[in-house]
């Protein structure tokens, strides 16, 4: 892996700077690369990657994953923690791990238990404390279906008669029971919901094929493309109604097409490649042909998609001229849309050729602009990962001027090529791909072409980088195909997540697409995508103004607890001693404050769900002590993204073979779901349980605790759960959402079974311990808000409460009240990992056993040392066809790479 010198190179850019120097600058080059270089060498860039053992998975399964760190320096000590959230498609925390990370490299799992799993759209997301101090549309993201035969008793297939021409669609929906049955005669109920509202409603009944058809219409086309579609079916009068959802984005055809001249703007009179990208309604690409019309009508170029949607093709702009396109799309629709406005007093830097030792772009503007100003003077910058790889004045002595780059300082990745004014102002960008250096060579190879059912198989890995062998962790997963149907060209690899999707904001369909080696129109389709995807890491007129961006969290180390020690009186107590201990791991450790009562629990190791437990009783006067911990941050979610166009509308549909497999695998649950269970039904705990609370009127909402199962911090989840309620990572409170959004900055009030807490005593609460949660956004009597000038209610109760009691016992109050100087809690703590199964099938009755596995074989470290060698040894399941082996990894000098194998097992 290269690694830039950045105090070596700003030498170099001043060299280059002055053979192009002519004018004296508002701000000289060598002031502009050293203020820039600040920000790089303070403002390390970390990316994390996940590599699953499959793309898609059923409730019932175990999901496997592995994590790695990319860091761009190698002068500070990265992360050594990563965080993964699980966020379902209304954007709901799910559940967060915590990951230890050795050398950059780690692992965990997640049982998606039927319980408390559904069939959705989940969206995976991993990052780093260091990385949430910037902007969070760099993190990870990674849509994961998980389909669900267990809980799921119904299977429907949707397919939309598209009107092409206003707000009117069809819906043909097809209902079977979980046997594959069709579901013959049966009366249906259907309701089409945009947000809150009821668009429209209506009944029906399925035919012999188990179809029906519903016609949906709305005043809106945003009501469609927004709405849902709401579905439940009743068999006959003794059975219960099954229900199932639709997303109704794909019941409109629509397309969005958009321009995107090389460098930013038409230049009259300069020929340039513009790009092009043409979107369907459900953000995926469309293929699409179309012809640029000059005002006149003339043709003047024509253009085809390279695929997804995307590409770009040669325009000769004339000063004067309006230019639009006529697009045909593939279902015979025909539109036209504007090219933008050709410009005459614009610059703009463009590509213009790279081979295997430069790459060479271009400074244009127009002839008249030049004759106008022939002294323009131009920085022009580039940058690649976090590294600031060369700079340069250039001075127009026509009206181009070529810039040279030798490829030996830029690293893997994308260009950012800017050009800029002399007083730092970006005025033109180009983005381009660069592969300076070689992958990882990693080569698979199996001891056999082709095996049988259950064979066992031996894998060889070896790997180098350009012929050098380094030590190295390695993810590598088999699955069978026949069972898990896998597009690799949509997945999202280790390459083209560090090289590509994780500089670029926006989502982009089918990455692998740019790496594959096969397509021979890879280098255009990356290009074409570069012209039409944005990077925005950073600001460069802020950091030319020396404004950097303030750093909340450094790069984390280990696991951390922090808070301070008061006097009761809300004076810091300083040389304080305090004793941290993990009953559960037989840890324990002590700090003292410092003189403004700060502590601070360092590098501490424990797995999550452990109980923690700090005191200050080592203390003289420990009775007239407060502990206050600081509360955990955690970033907030980015609920208005792009990743739903990711979301696959149909699971059921469109992982029809998997979920076979697995109605196979987990028959036995589903035998266990028919039968009955009678129970005497248990009380519920509400506020009027309590005195102190139970002025209050009936809550809005309540959360029962099967909505918490996941949940690993109380807050963290809370911030998710509360229908109605806002929070503010500005003043870490929580606030009645319609108040909130009018200007109110009155917070909530939290209960704990009828008593008040404040915030940074949630962490305190052990969510296995809820209940439920209540909340309540009005007190129309006052009762609540009267004491405590709050606006709204959150109540709290535990399974351990006993309601109503009428007489307690002295010691059972002192248990009730908390404990000041002694603090419980239950901190987010590593993933507590498990290994994965590997049956042996080395004699005829081990053989015997039915093996329906979909993943064959997971390892998330596969240590190669400085060998470059390792062994892999598995047995094949019993499903014959193709199986593919994915190994993905990185060494220690961080070069990275992926290798895909297939081999086949016959009967």
């Amino acid at each position: 892996m290269k690694h830039i010198k950045l105090l070596t190179l700003s030498i170099g850019i001043l060299g280059i700077g002055s053979t192009y120097a002519q004018t004296a600058p508002t701000l000289p080059i060598n002031t502009i690369v050293e203020r820039v270089q600040k920000y790089f060498q303070g403002y390390p860039t970390e990316k994390v990657h996940l590599h699953f053992d499959k793309p898609y998975y059923a409730v019932g399964d175990t999901l496997w994953f592995s994590s790695y760190l990319s860091r761009n320096l190698p002068e500070y000590a990265p992360s050594k923690i990563a965080y993964v959230e699980v966020l379902n498609s209304r954007d709901s925390l799910i559940q967060t791990f915590r990951i230890p990370l050795d050398k950059g490299v780690g692992s965990g799992q997640m049982v998606l238990d039927p319980q408390f799993m559904t069939q959705d759209n989940y969206r995976f997301r991993a990052y780093t404390k260091w990385m949430s101090n910037f902007d969070a549309s760099y993190f990870f993201n990674k849509i994961v279906p998980i389909g669900d035969v267990i809980n799921k008793k119904l299977i429907t297939n949707i397919e939309f008669q598209n009107n092409l021409n206003g707000n009117k669609s069809q819906a043909v929906i097809q209902f079977r029971d979980r046997a594959g049955k069709p579901m013959i005669n049966s009366k249906i109920n259907w309701e089409f919901v945009a947000g809150w509202e009821t668009v429209d409603k209506g009944k029906g009944e399925t035919d012999a094929m188990g179809k029906v058809t519903i016609n949906l219409s709305a005043k809106e086309r945003a009501d469609l493309e927004k709405g849902q579609l709401k579905v439940s079916i009743q068999e006959s009068k003794n059975e219960k109604p099954l229900s199932s959802s639709f997303l109704l984005k794909n019941a409109l055809w629509d397309a969005d097409v958009q321009f995107f001249p090389e460098g930013g703007d038409l230049i009259a009179g300069f020929a340039k490649k513009v790009a092009f990208k043409a979107v369907g309604s459900d953000g995926k690409g469309l293929k699409v042909k179309g012809t640029i019309l000059d005002s006149k009508g003339k043709s003047v170029a024509e253009f085809e998609d390279l695929g997804l949607g995307m590409g770009y093709f040669s325009l000769l702009p004339l000063a004067g001229e309006n230019y639009q396109a006529v697009i045909k799309f593939n279902n015979g629709q025909e539109r036209k849309y504007k090219l933008p406005a050709v410009v005459n007093d614009k610059a703009n830097v463009v590509f213009v050729k790279q081979d295997e030792k430069n790459i060479e772009f271009a400074v244009v503007t127009s002839e008249e602009s030049f004759s106008k100003n022939p002294a323009q003077s131009y920085y022009v910058l580039v940058q690649s990962n976090g590294h600031l790889c060369f700079g340069a004045q250039v001075n127009l002595k026509s009206s181009s001027a070529l810039v040279n780059i030798p490829k030996e300082r830029l690293p893997n990745g994308i260009a950012q090529v800017t050009l800029l004014t002399p007083d730092g102002k970006p005025v033109s960008e180009r983005l381009a791909f660069v592969q300076s250096e070689k992958l990882l060579n990693i080569q698979v190879t199996s001891d056999k072409q082709s095996y049988k059912a259950k064979d066992q198989v031996n894998l060889k890995l070896s790997v180098d980088y350009n012929g050098q062998k380094y030590p190295g962790s390695y993810s590598v997963s088999v699955i069978d195909e026949s069972k898990v149907p896998y597009n690799d060209q949509a997945d999202l690899s280790i390459v083209s997540n560090f090289l590509l999707t994780s500089d670029l904001k926006g989502n982009v369909e089918n990455p692998n697409t740019y790496f594959d080696e096969k397509n021979p129109d890879r280098e255009k389709a990356l290009d074409a995508l570069l012209m039409t995807q944005g990077y925005r890491r950073f600001d460069y007129p802020a950091l030319i103004a020396e404004k950097l961006p303030q750093v909340s969290f450094l790069p984390e180390q280990g696991i951390e607890l922090s808070g301070i020690l008061r006097m009761n009186t809300g004076r810091p107590y300083p040389n304080g001693g305090l004793l941290l201990s993990v009953p559960s791991r037989n840890i324990k450790k002590d700090v003292y404050t410092d003189q403004n009562g700060r502590f601070t629990f360092k590098d501490l190791v424990f797995p999550d769900s452990s109980k923690v437990t700090i005191n200050a009783r080592s203390n003289d006067n420990y009775r007239s002590l407060v502990i206050n911990m600081d509360q955990s941050y955690y970033p907030e979610i980015d609920k208005n993204n792009g990743y739903k166009s990711y979301f696959v509308p149909n699971i059921d549909q469109a992982f029809a073979p998997y979920l076979d497999n697995s109605r196979k695998e987990y028959r036995k649950s589903i035998l266990l779901d028919e039968v009955e269970v009678t129970a005497v039904q248990k009380k519920v705990i509400t506020n009027k349980d309590f005195p102190s609370i139970s002025g209050l009127s009936m809550p809005e909402h309540r959360i029962e605790a099967d909505r918490l199962t996941g949940c690993n911090v109380l807050t963290m989840c809370l911030q998710t759960v509360l229908t109605g309620i806002t929070y503010d990572p500005q003043t870490l409170k929580y606030y009645v959402s319609r108040d909130y959004n009018a200007g109110g900055r009155t917070p909530v009030q939290f209960f704990l079974n009828g008593m008040a807490i404040d915030e940074p005593g949630l962490n305190s609460i052990n969510v296995a311990d809820i209940e439920g949660i209540e909340i309540f956004l009005r007190d129309e009597l006052g009762t609540v808000s009267r004491m405590y000038q709050n606006n709204g209610v959150v109540s709290i109760y535990t399974k351990k409460v006993e309601a109503k009691k009428p007489r307690m016992a002295l010691s059972e109050i002192e248990k009730l009240l908390p404990k000041s100087n002694v603090i419980d809690m239950f901190p987010l703590g590593y993933i507590k990992e498990r290994k994965f199964y590997l049956p042996k099938y080395d004699t005829p009755e081990r053989k015997s056993a039915n093996d329906l596995r979909t993943t064959i074989y997971w390892n998330p470290k596969v240590l190669v040392t400085e060998t470059g060698e390792a062994a892999i040894q598995f047995y094949n399941a019993d499903g014959n066809g193709n199986y593919k082996v994915i190994v993905e990894g990185m060494d220690q000098t961080g070069n990275i790479g992926r290798k895909v194998l297939n081999y086949r097992v016959q009967p």
